[in-house]
């Protein structure tokens, strides 16, 4: 899995510059994309404090389209084939800008509406300014899909259990939350997560923290699935 974790770093840091790149398939976006929609593979928009990225960075990837009524509404229509490997990462991104203990509440709160086929998870994104270190909560997953490295156990953080997952893809380090259920909507207090990451385990210093991605890792949806983001907030202090 380590590729997918550097491609995505790097369309992150690309995409402003090749926002008018190529079309990828023909998708359609949904009528209700009443602000922005975009089918370009780097398609990417800023509405209300959040970055949008349509982020189609895998290999064999088929269409994809994203629609945004605001920056915390938005959604996808993807048809991806029946392959392996991450083929796209659309996201709405809030920046930071903290160094961890300058921040006093970092929390999130999400409602999604995904499918029940296909093979995906619905995951945080967590950068630090550097990009040497990557924190991500997945909160839902269907399908062929798992965290790069090995297991360290679970932790109750965040009004969540999570299995944690510890790596590298070569390029940065990857510490992976898997919720212990799937969840379609909630909240999740994401400093608590990055404290014992930092003082209980020791992983890494007191770095400032970059970009909080949420989004929609996929792998396959073939015959075109939607994904939405019926509500997001994400709130420091």
């Amino acid at each position: 899995m380590a590729p997918h974790l550097l491609g995505r770093l790097t369309t992150a840091l690309i995409a402003p510059a090749l926002a008018l790149g190529a079309t990828v398939g023909l998708a359609s976006a949904p009528a209700q994309a009443a602000v922005w929609n975009s089918c370009d593979q780097w398609g990417n928009t800023t509405l209300n404090g959040y970055t949008l990225y349509n982020n189609i960075w895998g290999s064999g990837t088929g269409s994809q389209c994203i629609w945004a009524n605001s920056g915390t509404n938005w959604g996808v229509r993807a048809d991806h084939p029946d392959t392996g490997g991450i083929k796209s990462y659309p996201n709405a991104k809030k920046v930071i800008n903290k160094p961890i203990t300058s921040l006093s509440s970092l929390t999130s709160k999400y409602n999604v509406t995904v499918p029940s086929r296909g093979a995906y998870n619905t995951s945080y994104d967590i950068w630090d300014t550097g990009y040497r270190y990557e924190v991500m909560l997945w909160i839902n997953k269907t399908g062929a899909v798992g965290p790069l490295g090995t297991s360290q156990g679970s932790v109750t953080l965040g009004g969540s259990t999570w299995n944690v997952y510890k790596g590298n893809n070569g390029s940065n380090d990857v510490f992976s939350f898997i919720r212990s259920t799937n969840s379609s909507s909630g909240s999740v207090d994401v400093l608590p997560i990055l404290k014992w990451i930092k003082d209980t385990k020791g992983w890494f210093g007191n770095v400032t923290i970059g970009d909080v991605q949420f989004g929609y890792e996929i792998t396959s949806s073939s015959g075109g699935l939607d994904f939405t983001t019926d509500s997001l907030t994400v709130s420091s202090s």
